[in-house]
């Protein structure tokens, strides 16, 4: 069974910088295409960024492409999400996710996903 653990949210304001990590067990990220997904108050949940470490593929929502840098770790089994240039908008719960395949399978449909950790608090401040 894999287990995803998601660490690093927090209260910053608008302009500032956060990391965010997925500590994956049961299975080695390079097994794996993982993603970070989003969801605000009142909105649906939305993709953001995949890597299949094993190739290093990547794959950015619309939300992250200019600002996230998302990668891997395969020593530490763990994913990050770099957010830089934070917004208000930004705010919401953070998900990693994953399933045995590549980010182009799924791409950044959460149906896809069979495994999710419990998700991690980024607030934006303006």
């Amino acid at each position: 069974e894999v287990q995803l653990v998601e660490s690093g949210g927090d209260l910053v304001q608008a302009g500032e910088a956060l990391r965010l990590s997925c500590a994956a067990s049961g299975a080695t990220i390079g097994t794996l295409a993982i993603g970070w997904f989003r969801q605000a108050p009142g909105k649906e949940r939305e993709g953001v960024s995949c890597i299949t470490s094993s190739d290093g593929d990547t794959l950015y929502g619309d939300p992250a492409k200019g600002r996230f840098t998302i990668s891997s770790d395969d020593a530490k089994n763990t994913v990050y999400l770099q957010m830089d240039n934070l917004r208000p908008d930004d705010t919401a719960v953070y998900y990693c996710a994953a399933h045995r395949g590549d980010c182009g399978t799924y791409e950044l449909y959460p149906i896809g996903y069979d495994y999710w950790g419990q998700g991690t608090q980024v607030t934006v401040s303006s």
